[in-house]
């Protein structure tokens, strides 16, 4: 089995490398859904409720509340990683062991690999890119927030140029639609070179 993390900071395009694999038969576990069903357990939510109280919205948590919250205070953000990240990566183990004797290739597709340190539970690392300057002009028309604010959620992540040292591929989505999918071709070519290499065909 070839186990691989997807990563890329917000509004790098790294959801649509995603969908784009899963169209090609690659099997995706999407740790951001994965971090809206911890919610409806009652040790998660407990501790929600102690630190954060003001993001819960009619026993719920409101995800854009909480991420005004975290986004402005590094103590609350990592305090939110200690809540949730170990439970996040329980069930991608969880799920990654329902495919390893098929001998087939998943993903995981996770924002904060590096900083959640999900890179031990995988073979390989794909960081998805983008140049600052479009990076910002997304997340600002996505979000409909201000440059400031949007400031804030680039840099409570880890830079981008940190991970593409740490990476095992690169892709560039500072362009188009259509070049984002040449270049997952040549990252399927590059999957299957994993997998011959790791006598997974």
């Amino acid at each position: 089995m070839l186990k691989i993390g997807l990563t890329g900071n917000i509004a790098c395009g790294k959801s649509s490398v995603s969908r784009e694999l899963e169209k090609r038969g690659i099997h995706i576990i999407d740790a951001d859904l994965i971090s809206r069903e911890i919610y409806k357990n009652d040790d998660v939510m407990m501790e929600m409720r102690e630190f954060f109280s003001e993001a819960i919205v009619d026993g719920e948590i409101n995800r854009k509340k909480l991420g005004q919250l975290v986004f402005s205070n590094e103590d609350k953000l990592k305090r939110l990683n200690q809540i949730t990240h170990k439970k996040i990566k329980c069930i991608i183990e969880d799920r990654l062991s329902e495919y390893e004797e098929r001998n087939e290739v998943a993903v995981v597709d996770a924002a904060l690999l590096y900083e959640a340190g999900f890179e031990d539970i995988v073979d390989k690392v794909i960081v998805v890119y983008c140049n600052g300057e479009e990076q910002l002009k997304r997340i600002m028309l996505r979000d409909n927030i201000s440059e400031d604010e949007a400031m804030k959620r680039i840099n409570s992540q880890m830079s981008q140029e940190k991970k593409m040292k740490l990476a095992d591929y690169i892709i560039d989505n500072s362009y188009t639609r259509e070049d984002l999918k040449d270049n997952v071709i040549k990252l399927m070519l590059k999957i299957r070179a994993w997998m011959i290499e790791g006598g997974g065909i």
